[in-house]
């Protein structure tokens, strides 16, 4: 125990040393801690931050890896252009009752327009609810047991169609609507409308 809080003394000052640190020298402690040259467009504020975070992952670790892919699928998405900020948490009709048995106990929250309702007070967050209930630190969507719904068929969780990935010939082709690709039809056979 004691050993611990030394080594997070001494993480905490070497941290605190960082932007006293010249270019070179932050540059150097980059590749030591990352195995590879700092990109040459980081500036130095920029390669401060990451070599303290590297530098706390080593002593403490780091993300777990759900959160990692999790990370990645959001990535991906904004790469894709298929982003959409609402859909990284999953969406809950107001009124929905929500019912979770802890400790011999059964708690409702009531899902509101801007929050959630329970025992007369109103909430933002379902962690905060999950955390009066338990006394400890929970995510609210998984203490309550909301998943987030599967995407289907070329469309993302909310129904929108996801962007295509290119083909071989690095082009982007939509998929047609069913009710576009029978206006087509009559179209091209001579029928209007």
């Amino acid at each position: 125990m004691r050993r611990s809080s030394v080594d997070a003394r001494a993480l905490e000052a070497g941290i605190a040393r960082l932007p006293d640190l010249g270019l070179d020298e932050l540059r150097q402690r980059w590749k030591a801690l990352y195995g590879r040259p700092a990109p040459k467009f980081f500036r130095r504020k920029l390669l401060v931050r990451a070599v303290a975070y590297q530098m706390q992952v080593n002593a403490f670790g780091g993300l777990s890896e759900v959160t990692k892919r999790r990370l990645r699928e959001i990535a991906a998405a904004a790469r894709d252009g298929t982003f959409d900020a609402a859909a990284i948490e999953p969406r809950i009709k107001p009124g929905t009752k929500l019912i979770r048995t802890w400790k011999k106990s059964t708690y409702e929250v009531m899902v509101l327009q801007d929050g959630f309702a329970w025992n007369g007070d109103r909430y933002s967050s379902l962690s905060t609810i999950a955390k009066t209930i338990t006394g400890t630190n929970w995510n609210g969507w998984r203490f309550f047991g909301i998943k987030r719904p599967a995407a289907k068929n070329g469309t993302d969780i909310r129904g929108r169609f996801k962007r295509p990935k290119p083909g071989r010939d690095g082009k982007v082709v939509w998929p047609v609507s069913q009710h576009a690709a029978r206006r087509t039809r009559r179209c091209r056979d001579g029928f209007d409308g």
